[in-house]
């Protein structure tokens, strides 16, 4: 650290000195007009001595972002002629540029990624990925500040190799125009002379003609990707779009073409609506809730009546789950989608070239459909791990269990679930308040573990509060029988320990459905998800993929979000495509309480080396959670240090995932926390949370000194 002090001021002092010599005066086109025959003379005399002088001159005058690089560049021509004088200044001015990279990185990258990690963080990607292309087409128009190219670039995880041939080789054109003038100094009347509108216009062609090569690149790979394909390529198309699978994404995907009057088939081999309505989000709330009303009638106490053991029964609980499917399905159902357009196939879509689906339908018959572009959007499955004996005692996951327990008239009495993630903790929680004895074994040390550690801690604690037994630290090993009894063995410390179940439930995460496509087939490269770029195109550029299947994200809203991009994407590509945008990703888990969040969490920002700030509100304080005996939890909002920007949000409470809508608006269109302060809340509402947490950092940064002056005006103003 005293180093890279001792440097900068080093740096400075250099610049001052500059400043307050007026060295500047030396750098002007009347100077070097002045001085060109006496520089010319004593190259003559001392030609070695000169050439090595001006090329130090230049180094230091380009590392230290002095201006007059223009003014030296031309009396090199002036002095050493055209190719000696381009010899002398394009190795000079890139080394100089090299030396002011790896300053500006010295001094200031560590700075600027404390404060700006995660947006610097996507940047640096973009340039490990094509950063050299970019910094040649910005070294091919001399218009862009070249210091400025040097600081910046700095700043970036861009190799110092690569920064000096790139600019080396893209600088060139621009040196050798100006070493040229140089040349004809004489016959200059100013600077300005140089750039005529013919030249500017032709620096200008220079910095587009790599942009234009690379669309021609572009074809060129696209070319060679369909080879294999050219001879079954369709000359026409039945349709503009097919749609591979009809859960979230894929039903966004069909209505956005149906809506926009292009001819679309949705394939689905099951059930419309996908995981979430049939297996996730719909049927967990609709028993979410229930759990949550035998809960509230076991603590009827605190709301001033009695305390009371609900009498239920489970299938009739299971029952009203299947009738809140059934409720929702219209939503997502064949009738709708037919109505609004779209060609909805019941079958299993697998390809078989780029541009042709073969469909299985229901029921046995075959069709082949040809698109100008693909969507897969199939989803995920839950992960079974692979314990044994696991199939000999039998076990339910997030996609069976539904189904399974609405056959029973009584909750399992125990039951073991297997993962400390948002499913596991939401159907814990659930059957545990239902009135079944609950294990929830976790292979980590903690449970919800992306999530901050005094969150994973609060939610431990209100698990084990309804009576959850929570087991972190516990690897599963086997599944066994005994007579009547089937035992999960698993492994904690060293010692083997047993749990007895009547219900195993597997909820150690879900799977991209990659398998049975065609993906493999014609090549189209997955690994736990099918690969994507940032327009979620796949290998073949009209094959696209959105939601689950192609990560990162297994959101319903999410899937929703990039189902956006998929369709206008693949329908309107070719005049205009729109890289997904994952900048603000909110999510939630449904437990009591529940835990929402968008952005970072300090967890993250620490992994990230991203400076923040801290606030936190606690929900005990607000009316509203008062008033409904809900005084538990908090709001923990990450800052950009004195500043106002949301970096992320944590929020633990009633209606979390509610009162977090908020702040996701604000991150997504850039609106700090003194707006949110700002914004009128509803008297008594939990909604008010999110203005007394932007208080809270209201206050905290008060300006002291000037409210003491104040004071100091009130008492003058009593007298």
């Amino acid at each position: 650290m005293r180093f890279r002090q001792a440097f900068l001021l080093l740096v400075v002092l250099a610049i001052g000195a500059f400043i307050a010599l007026d060295l500047g005066r030396y750098l002007s086109f009347e100077q070097l007009k002045a001085s060109q025959d006496g520089f010319a003379q004593l190259h003559a005399q001392q030609p070695f001595a000169v050439a090595a002088v001006y090329f130090a001159v230049y180094v230091l005058a380009t590392a230290l972002s002095i201006p007059g690089a223009v003014i030296i560049t031309l009396a090199g021509g002036a002095v050493f002629g055209l190719w000696q004088g381009l010899l002398l200044v394009s190795f000079a001015s890139s080394i100089g540029a090299t030396l002011a990279f790896l300053a500006s990185r010295f001094v200031l990258r560590d700075w600027v990624e404390a404060r700006f990690g995660q947006r610097l963080a996507d940047i640096n990607a973009g340039v490990d990925k094509e950063g050299g292309f970019y910094l040649f087409t910005l070294r091919l128009i001399p218009v862009v500040p070249f210091f400025l190219i040097n600081l910046l670039m700095g700043l970036t995880r861009m190799k110092t190799g690569t920064f000096y041939v790139v600019s080396q080789i893209g600088m060139l054109a621009g040196t050798a125009v100006y070493v040229n003038a140089g040349t004809q100094l004489a016959q200059l009347d100013s600077v300005q002379g140089i750039l005529s509108p013919v030249l500017l216009g032709s620096f200008v062609l220079l910095g587009i003609f790599p942009w234009l090569a690379r669309r021609v690149v572009a074809a060129i790979q696209k070319r060679k990707v369909y080879a294999r394909w050219a001879s079954v390529r369709p000359k026409s198309f039945d349709r503009n779009l097919i749609v591979i699978g009809a859960g979230a994404a894929g039903l966004v995907s069909a209505y956005i073409a149906a809506a926009v009057k292009a001819k679309v088939t949705l394939i689905e081999a099951h059930k419309m609506g996908g995981d979430c309505l049939n297996y996730g989000c719909v049927p967990s709330k609709a028993l979410i809730k229930s759990a949550k009303i035998a809960h509230q009638m076991r603590h009827a106490g605190k709301y001033g009546l009695s305390d009371t053991t609900p009498q239920f029964s489970f299938r009739a609980v299971m029952q009203r789950v299947h009738d809140v499917i059934r409720a929702i399905e219209p939503h997502d159902s064949v009738a709708r989608y037919t109505g609004l357009g779209v060609e909805v196939l019941q079958g299993y879509g697998k390809l078989v070239n780029p541009w042709t689906v073969e469909v299985t339908l229901s029921d046995g018959q075959m069709q082949r459909l040809t698109a100008r572009s693909i969507v897969i959007a199939a989803g995920a499955r839950p992960i079974v791990p692979p314990l044994p004996g696991l199939d000999d005692v039998g076990y339910f996951t997030s996609d069976t269990l539904w189904d399974e327990f609405a056959k029973l008239d009584d909750i399992p009495k125990r039951i073991v679930v297997l993962g400390g993630g948002p499913i596991g903790c939401e159907l814990s929680q659930s059957f545990a308040r239902l009135g079944a004895q609950v294990t929830q074994v976790e292979m980590g040390e903690r449970i919800m573990v992306r999530e901050d550690e005094e969150v994973s801690l609060l939610a431990r604690d209100a698990l084990q509060a309804d009576g959850v037994r929570v087991l972190t630290g516990h690897q599963a090993l086997r599944c066994e029988r005994r007579g009547a009894d089937k035992i999960l063995v698993a492994s904690a410390q060293g010692q083997e320990v047993e749990m007895v179940f009547d219900a195993l439930v597997c909820a150690v995460g879900r799977l991209a459905r990659l398998q049975g496509y065609g993906l493999e087939d014609i090549g189209v490269p997955t690994q736990r998800t099918v690969e994507t770029n940032e327009y979620l195109q796949t290998l073949y550029p009209n094959i696209y993929a959105a939601g689950d299947v192609a990560g990162p994200y297994q959101f319903t809203h999410t899937a929703a979000h990039q189902a956006w991009y998929a369709a206008v994407n693949a329908l309107f590509g070719d005049f205009k495509s729109f890289k997904v945008d994952h900048r603000v990703i909110p999510w939630a888990t449904f437990i009591d309480p529940e835990v929402a969040r968008v952005g970072l969490n300090e967890q993250e920002a620490q992994a990230q080396g991203v400076a923040y700030e801290v606030t936190q509100y606690g929900i005990d304080d607000l009316d509203r959670a008062i008033a409904d005996s809900e005084a538990r939890g908090f709001v923990k909002v990450l800052t950009v240090p004195g500043k106002d920007r949301i970096l992320g949000v944590t929020i633990v409470g009633s209606h979390a995932g509610d009162l977090l809508a908020e702040y996701v608006l604000a991150m997504k269109h850039g609106l700090g926390l003194n707006k949110i302060l700002g914004t009128i809340h509803t008297y008594p509402t939990m909604a008010e949370a999110n203005k007394y947490a932007a208080g809270e950092w209201r206050r905290a940064h008060a300006p002291q000194k000037l409210l003491a002056w104040v004071k100091k005006f009130h008492d003058w103003r009593r007298g």
